[in-house]
């Protein structure tokens, strides 16, 4: 790792990088910016550069080079020996590498002029021995496993320098560089400070987590929210920041700070926890609050935890002194009703009478209904946002997903279903394999990338249209598990819809009226899924369907069921008495 020649000394946590370029230096810069070639940054990777150019990854003064990448898979650690866990890498297309290039500019997905990078070093990505080494695992359902195997060909890395940070129109007083953070918490005059990590709203056990651990430490409190990219589904941070700002102005004393982090989270478990310590430290805190299953993307593909319970509480514990901050395990805290308090689960005796609600919960039992959350649940002023945020399920859109091989009977079923859902005041947008072919995705081939681009493109339509409350239907044979994992993240949790038609490939061949499978066998078209490309079946789809003897209006009538259960359909009583 190189050193860099530019370090801010703050008094918590030692030094911080500094890669900003400012005054007639950047304008020099911008204008050399202009003629270099670019580099498009991904969301993730403008929000990696932005925590680099402020010293929140400190030390780290650049995206790292294969010597610290390779150290830091092997052995959590940089190349010289510090702990670091996660790797920061810039990752590219092959045919996006300048020839001949010793300088390349910078851009995020809006084309701004972002940074300017001498190219020292240009070496091959893996994703797999990433995965495997820092995630612990190639199954796509995690997300990030999902995300990376979509990545590009090679790294690249060397001297970085800043020209500007991303622009921000919201909470724009809450979002603390690491440096103004420090001033103040330095000003607030305690030795001190315990950070708390959280992507969700905070409610009352939360509330008493954290003010028992600063009670603990005898210092100062930062909430310190993640702002950047979390885990697919998780509620959108203006809902969550409204309502930590309600919180801490009103229910805190004047030793809390809350500020923004916009972090891009990798739902690493154990390593990430270790990363959130360290950037933690980067911001002045010395002691980190860690809870069961820190950053964890919840269940794999065979249904078992991607991470044990504690594993994130064990190795943060065994690096804590190395890295110079502590950990705090996170208690599960539990409601006393009778005694109207909250007290650590592991003190109250058995027999008592406990309540608490699960976030799956608060998810189906009351926000999809409407039910405002108990008090002693949640604050009222929480509760409230939440409602706002969240519509009842039947107000909500969501997305169906069919799935299967050509001539399965997707398109059919599809139709059907269609017609079906203007019975329950649904006006659904069909997205068809064969009309987005014609349209959105006109020009690609049927190559695994074309496959997946033009799978991603429907996604990506698909959730805006289900983010703005619509319903959506896709039928696509979208043949890979990777893919589809990744058209999941793009629509909002719980409202993408998988629905696998198993219809088997001889059924298929015999109902194929385009001779398409004919052609395939003959060896006239290429990649044809289920010939001489592969189709992987889900694994866990939301409706299984068959279509040999059962009509496509009955399969479509069972996904109207199905809505109908999870509350998307409601369902109107004509019968007066």
């Amino acid at each position: 790792m190189t050193q860099t020649q530019n370090l801010l000394i703050i008094p918590y946590g030692g030094s911080l990088v500094d890669l900003l370029v400012q005054g007639e230096e950047r304008l020099e810069w911008l204008q050399k910016a202009r003629a270099y070639p670019t580099i498009r940054l991904t969301p993730r990777q403008t929000h990696d550069m932005e925590l680099l150019a402020v010293g929140a990854f400190s030390p780290l003064d650049r995206f790292m080079g294969q010597d610290d990448y390779q150290s830091v898979l092997d052995n959590m650690k940089l190349s010289d020996g510090t702990i670091w866990p996660i790797p920061i890498t810039l990752t590219i297309d092959k045919q996006d590498l300048p020839a001949r290039a010793e300088w390349v500019t910078l851009r995020d997905v809006h084309n701004q002029i972002m940074a300017v990078m001498r190219l020292e070093e240009v070496y091959r990505f893996n994703w797999k021995d990433e995965a495997e080494k820092v995630y612990g695992t190639l199954d796509v359902k995690h997300p990030q496993v999902s995300e990376m195997a979509g990545w590009g060909d090679l790294c690249i890395s060397g001297d970085l320098r800043v020209l500007n940070l991303p622009n921000y129109d919201d909470f724009v007083d809450l979002r603390l560089t690491p440096s103004q953070t420090r001033a103040k918490l330095t000003a607030m005059g305690n030795a001190n400070v315990v950070a708390f990590q959280t992507r969700n709203p905070m409610h009352r056990v939360h509330e008493e987590l954290t003010k028992r651990a600063s009670q603990n430490v005898g210092g100062s409190l930062l909430i310190h929210p993640v702002v950047g990219m979390t885990s697919p589904g998780d509620v959108d941070h203006y809902t969550r920041v409204r309502v930590y700002k309600t919180l801490v102005e009103n229910y805190y004393n004047d030793n809390t700070l809350l500020s923004l982090l916009p972090l891009a989270m990798r739902m690493g478990g154990p390593r990430e926890a270790v990363w959130h310590a360290i950037i933690r430290r980067n911001y002045g805190a010395n002691h980190f609050i860690v809870g069961r299953d820190h950053a964890g993307p919840g269940l794999d593909s065979t249904g078992k935890p991607f991470y044990g319970p504690y594993d994130a509480q064990e190795l943060l514990g065994s690096v804590e002194k190395k890295i110079g901050v502590k950990m705090v395990p996170f208690e599960l805290v539990v409601y006393l009703p009778e005694e109207d308090r909250y007290e650590l689960e592991s003190m109250v005796s058995i027999g008592t009478r406990i309540a608490k609600i699960s976030g799956t919960q608060v998810r189906e039992d009351y926000l999809a209904k409407g039910v405002p959350l108990p008090e002693w649940f949640t604050r009222i002023e929480t509760a409230e946002i939440l409602l706002e945020a969240y519509p009842p399920r039947h107000k909500q859109g969501f997305c169906i997903w069919f799935t299967g091989l050509s001539g399965a009977g997707k398109s059919t079923i599809a139709t059907r279903l269609a017609n079906m859902l203007q019975e329950y005041g649904r006006n659904p947008t069909v997205l068809d394999g064969d009309v987005v072919r014609t349209h959105l995705s006109k020009g690609l081939s049927f190559s695994k990338e074309d496959r997946d681009t033009n799978i991603l493109r429907i996604s990506f339509v698909a959730g805006e249209i289900v983010r703005h409350t619509g319903t959506v239907i896709c039928a696509a044979i979208s043949p890979y598990r990777q893919a589809r994992q990744e058209a999941r993240k793009l629509v909002p949790e719980g409202h993408f819809i998988e629905v696998f038609v198993d219809t088997p490939l001889e059924v298929c061949e015999q109902r194929d009226v385009k001779g398409l499978y004919a052609m395939a066998r003959a060896g006239e078209i290429t990649n044809f899924t289920g010939i001489d490309d592969p189709y992987e079946a889900p694994l866990e789809p939301e409706l299984h369907l068959t279509t040999v003897g059962i009509t496509p209006e009955e399969n479509a009538r069972k996904i109207i069921a199905f809505l109908i259960n999870k509350g998307y359909l409601q369902v109107f009583n004509n019968n007066h008495s």
